[in-house]
């Protein structure tokens, strides 16, 4: 067992979250010097909870960190990114995208990338519907909406529901851009200074373990995954645990940088920040 003080993690319950901190969680990575606290929330509610500041490490959408950059630095690893796949904008039958001018739009949170990329890639007014993510599949199956945007495991399974795909804001943005879409990250709080560098490289070593022990990993990881069977559980996981996610790298960089300048210049965004961040392998 780890003793010593106590460090609080905020991250989702979703299948690819806790596939990272899986050897957090089960201890076989630790970090020195602190007893680690898993705090699991929905990630609309980590990103309103990071407002406080009172989390030492949190995952958010990366649309949210400009608002919160006073506040914590951006970790190389741990972020959600996806090549040419992203989130989903889905309807019960096949439509043209122009056909939901002025519609109501299930979003899957305020905060969220999803809703941002929306804004810039979607070139129509619409009625923003913001939901709990789970809750917009069956508000586009009701009719509640016509149309919702699809977060972690509804980007794979919409045509088992039935959906059809509209869009996908990853293929929009990578046409747009030519990067990887970085819709989540991993932050550490700017008041735990030095000590940063050992818990970032922490989540690095669980990020890898987790990686190299695929089959207990998933086991774990599952166990957070609303009922989705394995293989469907596995082809998640690596989309959003991938090797952009052990290093962002230069990609992931330039990346954020695009994404907040886009967003400054349509004025989604006050100021797009500056990217201040801890290399976790360093």
């Amino acid at each position: 067992m780890t003793t010593g003080r106590p460090l609080s993690i905020g991250h989702s319950p979703d299948a690819d979250d806790a596939f990272m901190f899986y050897a957090l969680a089960k201890e076989a990575v630790t970090v020195p010097g602190y007893e680690i606290q898993h705090v699991m929330e929905d990630i609309e509610t980590l990103n309103r909870r990071s407002v406080t500041g009172d989390l030492d490490v949190t995952a958010v959408s990366a649309a949210h960190y400009p608002a919160i950059a006073d506040k914590y630095r951006i970790m190389s690893c741990g972020a959600s990114i996806g090549r040419n796949y992203g989130p989903a904008l889905v309807t019960m039958k096949p439509v043209e995208r122009e056909e939901l001018a002025g519609k109501r739009i299930g979003i899957p949170g305020e905060y969220t990338t999803s809703w941002l990329l929306f804004r810039i890639f979607f070139e129509h007014e619409i009625e923003p519907v913001f939901l709990d993510f789970d809750a917009v599949t069956p508000a586009v199956q009701d009719g509640s909406v016509d149309a919702g945007i699809l977060l972690h495991e509804g980007q794979i399974l919409y045509e088992q529901q039935g959906l059809h795909r509209v869009m996908d804001l990853g293929q929009e943005w990578f046409a747009a851009t030519g990067l990887p879409i970085p819709l989540g990250l991993d932050l550490i709080h700017r008041r735990l200074g030095e000590a940063g560098q050992s818990i970032a490289k922490a989540l690095y070593d669980s990020i890898v373990y987790a990686r190299e022990h695929e089959e207990d990993a998933l086991d774990y990881a599952l166990g957070f995954g609303r009922g989705i069977d394995r293989e469907d559980g596995r082809r998640f996981v690596r989309m959003y645990v991938n090797e952009d996610t052990v290093d962002m790298g230069e990609d992931g960089r330039k990346a954020l940088e695009t994404l907040y300048g886009m967003a400054e210049e349509r004025g989604l965004i006050a100021r797009a920040p500056v990217i201040d961040m801890i290399q976790a392998d360093a």
